[in-house]
């Protein structure tokens, strides 16, 4: 990731990927910790069939959380490391 601070609203409505091209579907929302600021989870918009076999935390909503960790890149499309899903 980049070291400069991109806006936040810059990552809202990308479309999610895997890093082997697996569509999971768009950035809705993402979770923080007030405290620290610290980002914590991406929360999924318009969630792909794939995405749902992940064994994933969901909102109290039912909507998918990613784990920001798992988060290896941010560009045209936020890329997500499959195996820090599982």
């Amino acid at each position: 990731m980049s070291s400069e601070k991109n806006p936040f609203t810059i990552i809202l409505n990308k479309m999610i990927v895997t890093k082997e091209g697996k569509r999971l579907g768009f950035v809705k929302d993402i979770t923080f910790e007030t405290r620290s600021g610290e980002l914590i989870n991406i929360v999924v918009k318009d969630a792909t069939l794939y995405i749902k076999n992940l064994n994933l935390e969901k909102t109290k909503n039912n909507e998918l959380l990613i784990p920001y960790s798992a988060i290896i890149a941010i560009g045209d499309f936020v890329i997500v490391s499959e195996e820090d899903l599982i």
